[in-house]
């Protein structure tokens, strides 16, 4: 089974926000796309429609049955949720055509008091599916589909800036994601650069 994230930017999950309650206790919830079917995404890869019904279908049941599915800020490295990084939980789940569609409560944690104020004031946050599936190499179909969480995640804009096999490997690889974003991190920093270059190349090489 190949661990998936499928990212979706702001307008892409066609992301809206809802208010329940008065006060300070009001409640704030996003809803919108967590994940397309139908169609080859950025990562080149298809979820037939029939997979995204039984994977939101069965996550849509373990919330009915009591189960608590909690997402995170950014993309962790594996499935496992750190609840040192829960920002919501998925309150409900649907399919809306093609696409399944969730609803998340912002959680009064302190990731979830940062998603709130970032939304509060305007910043456009993406969502970023996390399941596990076989891929078909030649076709890019996905099978066997499970969605674990949807997870709250800044803008794009690393992806632009390599090419797509290379991006997917770090992306899919353990570490992978803190990889890419280390290197936003060390822009401006010239020796910094030089050793992640020296260890990215080294990763490069594994490919061949």
């Amino acid at each position: 089974m190949a661990y998936l994230r499928e990212h979706l930017t702001f307008d892409q999950a066609k992301v809206t926000l809802e208010s329940k309650g008065e006060g300070d206790s009001k409640d704030l919830y996003l809803k919108g796309i967590c994940i397309q079917g139908g169609v080859k995404n950025a990562n080149q890869r298809i979820y037939p429609v029939s997979e995204i019904g039984n994977a939101v279908t069965t996550l849509k049941d373990q919330i009915n049955g009591g189960y608590s599915v909690l997402g995170e800020v950014d993309h962790p490295d594996d499935l496992k949720v750190n609840l040192d990084r829960v920002s919501h939980m998925i309150t409900d789940m649907w399919m809306d055509g093609p696409n399944g569609f969730g609803k998340m409560k912002i959680l009064p944690t302190p990731m979830g008091n940062l998603v709130k104020t970032m939304l509060q004031s305007g910043v456009k946050l993406g969502v970023s599916s996390r399941g596990a599936g076989e891929v078909n190499e030649s076709t890019g179909e996905v099978n066997g589909f499970e969605i674990i969480t949807v997870d709250v995640v800044a803008q794009p804009s690393a992806p632009g800036a390599y090419p797509t096999p290379i991006y997917e490997h770090f992306m899919n690889t353990r570490g992978g994601y803190s990889a890419i974003r280390a290197a936003h991190e060390v822009s401006k920093d010239a020796k910094a650069q030089q050793y992640l270059k020296e260890q990215m190349l080294r990763v490069i090489k594994g490919l061949q």
